[in-house]
């Protein structure tokens, strides 16, 4: 296998390889240098002379054809093009473009995306000591994001079977997962013959069996390379029990060494039931090792429960409080009007309307309640969990599902409409428009707009990544805006025509909040931006310490944004400039909401919290169970919002 982007450039380029810098392929491809040699052939540096006004490098990957059987050289070329078949289909900011695949003489050609990076067994082998385990957490957790793409990719899963720290690079846009030359589509009792790297590969590997979670205890071994610096390559096979990682590094925390050693159990059924799951408890686990930070105010112990009647419901359990009215005190405790338990957790938004509320949950479920006293009313289930929050025109609730379809909901009966299918989950949460036209994006990387009635596909735009960025509406301008995971910007007129892109250097997941002028939104690579409503151009910039998938609300003076650093940050709209920030004790990827003179928000700690708008200042927090990435929403005095602990909570505002 060839890792590439890797190793420092050699211009003078050696005699075996046959191309010397300066040389051109296809009349396109001008060599500049060497990136890495493997078996097979070369990795080069090339420029594509199709942009002359522009030095647009990329990566040139060869592979040398030297079998003398003439059924083993098509075997070999049949190999490289499934390689660039596969990568051709595969849309994912952590996985590099393909550009072009052609033939010369004995030689095949890969023209992919040039990566600017190191590998992390590079890094790992300058790194004195050991790497510290945030860093390692959040590099596992982008690789299970990955492969979480890579396990549900469509018309089959795909199976990297090659996860070691040399397949994986970092650049400035984050993880890359490099190599996929064994990479293949998975389909269930189907044998092949055992390949990856020894040490890496889970035991049924060498069974001729590659499986999703195969690609689990790869990523269990790599992660315990990582943290140890024990290569798994140099010690007996299925032997990382007789290496506790807490033996060899005592500085990681015993919810990260448990997450590994679970990964890396002999027995497929006995890891993790999915590379989602894993990153879920991979996020959970941060949250218990995390030492809270010090707050705007003293932090204060989350208030014990009134005496409470629990109340059993079909689909749920309401718990509903002793006391009317109850207030925030004086030292700033609340306690709940009424909780109701779900059966998994709850990470989007709830919608109050009129005298109901809904919400979506991770159980597959959405919940219809009644508002005052939350109780059940009806529930909704879908073939996958609900990620997006639901939204209603009056008339009916509209919401898409992770099994890949998006929902027309009637209100009183809790019965679909109608049905419209896309080709990936549906994470985004729709925006309807005046016009009688709804806009939800999807992991299909296309944006569809489609007729309230009825749910007809009117077109349909698509973008370089999947969608998981709500779309803001510029009424007076017929044009909506949302964001990417590839790191576009999109302005798309109601016609479906593109009027602008901006493109960051990382995922755009947060939602984008619009005035006249500005659309203001935050980015992975850690940005918040103010863009110019007309053009697209960037007004201002403001950077915080880590990624952004918090979505920014608006008052008169200020754009109000959390980010994984920790804070809640107010930027002043017009130039940037920070106003205020307020440190919570984990990461804030909740929507901040306003209402009245409070601002509400939820935190990966577990806190519900309600802010002064002005200075920042803490009003009141709520602890709950579990982490908080659910968004408030306040009606009438009461804030709804969930949590990981399974709860949908009523709270005083």
């Amino acid at each position: 296998m060839t890792n590439f982007n890797t190793r420092q450039i050699t211009k003078n380029l050696p005699a075996t390889t046959g191309l010397k810098a300066g040389s051109t392929l296809q009349g396109r491809y001008l060599i500049v240098g060497v990136l890495g040699i493997g078996g097979m052939g070369a990795v080069y540096e090339a420029r594509d002379l199709h942009f002359p006004n522009v030095t647009k490098l990329v990566a040139l990957k060869e592979m040398i054809n030297m079998a003398p059987d003439p059924q083993l050289r098509q075997i070999i070329i049949k190999t490289f093009e499934r390689e660039a078949n596969l990568l051709a289909t595969l849309n994912h900011p952590a996985i590099p473009k393909i550009y072009d695949l052609f033939n010369e003489v004995d030689r095949s050609y890969l023209v992919m995306e040039r990566i600017n990076g190191k590998d992390l067994e590079t890094m790992l082998n300058e790194t004195k000591g050991f790497l510290q385990e945030e860093t390692v957490i959040d590099w596992s957790i982008q690789l299970c994001d990955v492969l979480t793409y890579l396990h549900s990719h469509k018309p089959e899963p795909i199976v990297f079977r090659d996860m070691k720290p040399s397949n994986v690079m970092l650049d400035s846009h984050g993880i890359r997962l490099i190599d996929f030359g064994i990479a293949k589509g998975f389909q269930a009792g189907q044998k092949g013959t055992m390949i990856g790297t020894e040490g890496y590969s889970p035991p049924e590997q060498y069974r001729g069996e590659a499986s999703p979670p195969g690609d689990i205890y790869a990523l269990g071994a790599t992660l315990h390379h990582l943290l140890t610096k024990k290569d798994p390559r140099l010690e007996a096979p299925f032997s990382f029990t007789e290496r506790p990682l807490r033996k060899l590094n005592p500085a990681i925390s015993t919810e990260f060494e448990s997450i590994i050693n679970k990964s890396l159990s002999y027995n497929p059924h006995d890891r993790f039931l999915s590379t989602d799951s894993m990153k879920q408890a991979l996020v959970a686990s941060k949250t218990k090792s995390a030492q809270p930070a010090a707050a705007a105010t003293p932090a204060l112990p989350p208030p014990p429960l009134p005496i409470t009647t629990p109340v059993k419901r079909e689909g749920g359990t309401t718990t509903m409080i002793k006391h009317t009215a109850p207030k925030a005190d004086e030292a700033g405790k609340v306690s709940p009007l009424w909780v109701f338990k779900c059966e998994d957790e709850i990470r989007n938004q709830p919608l109050p309307v009129g005298k109901k509320i809904y919400v979506g949950v991770y159980d597959n479920n959405l919940y219809a309640l009644t508002r005052d006293e939350g109780k059940f009313i009806w529930k909704f289930a879908a073939a996958g969990g609900f990620a997006a929050s639901p939204v209603s025109d009056g008339t009916s609730i509209y919401i898409g599902s992770e099994d890949s379809k998006f929902y027309a909901i009637n209100t009183e009966s809790g019965k679909p409409s109608w049905t419209y299918q896309t080709n990936g989950s549906i994470r985004c949460t729709a925006r309807v428009a005046s016009q009688g036209v709804i806009f939800v994006g999807s992991d299909d990387a296309h944006l569809h707009a489609l007729s309230t009635q009825g749910g007809k596909l009117i077109w349909r735009f698509e973008a370089q990544g999947p969608i998981r960025s709500r779309p803001a509406i510029l009424e007076k301008e017929g044009r909506t805006v949302f964001g990417c995971e590839s790191g576009e910007v999109y302005c798309v007129d109601f016609s479906g025509t593109v009027k602008w892109r901006f493109k960051s250097k990382r995922a755009i997941t947060s939602s984008p909040a619009v005035t006249e002028t500005l659309v203001i939104v935050g980015g992975v690579d850690a940005n918040v931006y103010g863009l110019e409503a007309n053009s697209g151009w960037a007004v201002w910039r403001q950077r915080t310490q880590k990624s952004i998938v918090s979505s920014p609300v608006l008052t008169e003076k200020a754009a109000i944004i959390g980010s994984a650093d920790n804070h809640v940050y107010a930027f002043d709209i017009r130039s940037g400039r920070v106003l205020w920030r307020y440190e919570t004790g984990d990461q804030v990827a909740s929507n901040p909401v306003v209402a009245k003179s409070g601002v509400y928000f939820g935190s990966v700690d577990g806190h519900i919290y309600c802010l002064d708008v002005t200075n920042g200042k803490l009003r009141w927090k709520f602890k709950t169970d579990g982490p908080v990435i659910s968004s408030p929403s306040v009606l009438d005095d009461v804030v709804y919002v969930g949590s990981a602990d399974h709860n949908l909570y009523a709270l005083p505002a």
